[in-house]
């Protein structure tokens, strides 16, 4: 039911399969020291999603809503061949409408503009926004349409990815769907204060989004699309003042491994010296809480921020179900509490910046369609790690002994929340 290809005719398939391994290992032997010491991580993504370690790459990294949005508004202005947009919230309010009327426009101007909007997490532009799209001549679709949307509720199998890719070249992934509450500048918005991180990329790292963006869109669209060289443009045909090294890892229920869980695996069994992680959610699997509490007793700083007050009690029940297992064994967890944090990212030893869609839950694991990029460079790394120690200052840190010292009522509520851990 969700197998996506590219390509139908196989040797296609196995001739771009070839060329990929052949670029990524080129890449691979070409990188400095940093690159070379996790080749493991970046053969296992090569292996798993046929995904090449990619250099020459511009990388900005976003801070919350305002800081991403006006990179986004300006990007699409400079559109000239085509803008894919793909996102599991798309909320029908100032900037949504402002994104939507832009969109229009650059179809107006002879712009191709495909765009997919996840059916349950973007319902509020399912019917007005979304014929007002089709109309303005917008190619738009629902991945994976409900039929009874009014019974729906956290459904599995969604399209939680947030992709924009433009021209080929420059693309956005990251945590910060397309809503007004992503933006704290915003008046009259919600006056919870929310902390999300983006990636802006300009270089090759951007062909794997589009072919996932791609591969979505062959699934869920009436037209298979064309392949181009103007979707895929060849080095030199766009401007890259730096030379970062980006990977791009994804996976879904239409992945024969949940290749993100193993990438974050790998990543924090490489680690040496210390591993920052932000989630909202916080589910792990065995796997993560061993390789976790394995890194902290062996003397590897392992931090986590997590969100004082969640948008869903129960998940944030579960969540603290995993804390004294984690405490005992010298993780340091800290509750975030200027808003709600709804960052997932992960910083290990300098070397190794994740930001991406994937919660670190079971839910993103197995259960929905996620996204990840991959930086390996340690200037991106040190500045979200300096992002990371800028919301420790927001954060309080939990105290082992306070913790198990909480009403007994609490820790039994906890625990009973984690029995729905798989479903959560």
């Amino acid at each position: 039911m969700y197998g996506k290809k590219l390509m139908t005719n196989e040797d296609l398939q196995l001739n771009l399969e070839r060329e990929l391994i052949s670029y990524s290992k080129d890449v691979l032997k070409k990188g400095d020291e940093s690159v070379q010491e996790n080749k493991k991580l970046i053969n296992l993504i090569l292996k798993d999603n046929l995904s090449p370690l990619t250099n020459n790459n511009d990388v900005k990294l976003l801070l919350n809503g305002e800081t991403k949005f006006p990179e986004v508004i300006e990007c699409i202005n400079q559109a000239k061949h085509h803008i894919h947009i793909e996102y599991y919230i798309f909320e029908d309010d100032n900037i949504g409408t402002q994104i939507i009327d832009l969109l229009i426009e650059k179809v107006s101007q002879g712009v191709m503009v495909r765009f997919i909007y996840d059916d349950f997490g973007s319902r509020s532009i399912r019917k007005k926004q979304v014929k007002r799209l089709q109309e303005g001549g917008v190619k738009v679709f629902p991945f994976y349409k409900i039929k009874l949307i009014a019974f729906a509720n956290r459904i599995n199998y969604r399209n939680h990815r947030k992709i924009i890719v433009i021209d080929g070249h420059t693309s956005f992934v990251g945590g910060i769907n397309v809503s007004d509450r992503y933006i704290n500048t915003v008046p009259n918005k919600n006056k919870v204060f929310w902390r999300d991180t983006h990636l802006k990329i300009v270089g090759p790292a951007s062909w794997y989004l589009q072919y996932l963006f791609l591969c979505d869109w062959n699934f869920c669209a009436e037209d298979d699309v064309t392949i181009t060289n103007q979707l895929f443009p060849v080095k030199g045909s766009f401007e890259s003042k730096n030379d970062k090294h980006v990977q791009i890892t994804a996976s879904g229920p239409d992945s024969d491994v949940p290749t993100i869980k193993f990438a974050l695996l790998q990543a924090i069994n490489l680690a040496e010296k210390e591993i920052l992680i932000t989630t909202p959610y916080f589910i792990p699997s065995n796997s993560i809480m061993d390789a976790l509490m394995i890194a902290a007793k062996s003397g590897v700083k392992v931090k986590l921020i997590v969100p004082k007050n969640s948008d869903s009690k129960l998940v944030n029940a579960a969540a603290c179900s995993y804390y004294s297992d984690l405490l005992k064994s010298g993780v340091e967890i800290y509750r975030y509490c200027k808003g709600f944090v709804h960052a997932k990212t992960l910083v290990i030893d300098n070397e190794i910046a994740v930001v991406g869609t994937a919660n670190m839950d079971v839910r993103s694991f197995d259960l929905n369609f996620e996204v990840s990029a991959i930086v390996y460079d340690e200037e991106i790394a040190d500045q979200l790690k300096a992002s990371f120690y800028e919301d420790l200052e927001d954060s309080t840190r939990i105290d082992l002994k306070q913790w198990q010292s909480r009403p007994a009522p609490y820790r039994f509520l906890d625990k009973l929340a984690r029995l729905f851990s798989p479903v959560l």
